[in-house]
């Protein structure tokens, strides 16, 4: 039977390689021949939930084995040197979407043929990317797993299989759900195209029209941005310790919830499948960028 290696470097793709392992997909009918190399990051909260998601991989007898590329010197070196036998090793990788220079280096010394790329809403150009193949005259068989297929433009020869959610919806669901808003934040202030001050103007405008009672952060949000969503939207702010999939099928979870991003959409819906929550998309506070000069205290949400 092949032996797979997955490379990951998010919590999403770790969820996506868990799906693809053990989910309706059944890519790894024994898990004990598929092991994850966590190709971890610098971001602590990350950091924190790739190794939640490594210690749930273990208890469902996946390997995952812990690499600090970015956070110690020599970090690349040292991570081929471990990860080296293991990639001549297998016959199948599987990797996330976009590939990272370090995975692309990594990719390099393998000769699978086989290789999976988990779909986190760019696979189209990464697939085109990850495609080349191992040795010259030797192709590479392609397979993306995307719960969107149906929308992805891949290379000659590629494949395509669905992801479900299937596997977290069974682990996890189904949950409780309860009247109520709960607001999914975004990133996007903090990478530069949003203004900071719009947004949680925004928020805190929404908080008040709708009642709602919880935030639930993006991992590479702000501490303190999330300090003032929760002094001036006076709402619960949930830092999830796991992919917020999970951390919704967990439960409980309102019965509205309203994402600040589109990409909300792309996997949620799935994910919640036969709950009966509603998700929306509200993103007047990410599609005007600006900066705005001097910054003025956000008004309270009303009581």
């Amino acid at each position: 039977m092949t032996r797979t290696l997955a490379l990951v470097e998010s919590p999403a793709q770790f969820l996506g390689l868990l799906e693809w392992a053990l989910g309706e997909r059944g890519g790894a009918p024994d898990p004990g021949r598929c092991e994850v190399g966590v190709l971890l990051p610098r971001d602590p909260v990350t950091r924190r939930q790739l190794g939640a998601m490594a210690e749930l991989a273990r208890g469902e007898g996946i390997g995952a084995g812990l690499y600090d590329l970015r956070g110690v010197p020599a970090g690349l070196p040292r991570a081929v040197a471990a990860l080296g036998p293991r990639l001549t090793g297998a016959g199948r990788l599987v990797t996330g979407g976009p590939p990272s220079g370090i995975v692309r280096r990594l990719l390099s010394l393998s000769r699978a043929r086989d290789l999976v790329l988990l779909d986190d809403g760019t696979a189209n150009p990464a697939a085109a990317r990850v495609a080349r193949p191992p040795a010259p005259g030797h192709g590479r068989r392609v397979e993306v797993f995307s719960c969107r297929p149906e929308s992805l433009r891949l290379p000659p020869g590629a494949v395509t299989s669905r992801n479900t959610y299937g596997w977290a919806r069974q682990r996890y669901g189904p949950p409780q759900v309860r009247p109520g808003v709960d607001l999914i934040g975004t990133s996007l202030a903090e990478s530069g195209p949003t203004d900071p001050e719009r947004y949680l103007r925004e928020i805190v405008r929404l908080a008040d029209e709708l009642n709602a009672e919880r935030y639930f952060a993006h991992r590479r949000e702000d501490p303190d941005m999330l300090r003032l969503i929760a002094e001036y939207a006076e709402l619960d702010v949930v830092r999830p310790e796991l992919p917020l999939e999970i951390e919704l099928l967990r439960g409980p979870v309102a019965e509205t919830l309203i994402g600040l991003s589109a990409t909300v959409l792309h996997t949620l819906p799935h994910a919640l499948a036969g709950t009966g929550v509603e998700i929306t998309v509200h993103t007047d506070a990410v599609d005007r960028p600006g900066r705005t000069s001097p910054r003025r205290q956000p008004p309270s949400r009303k009581r």
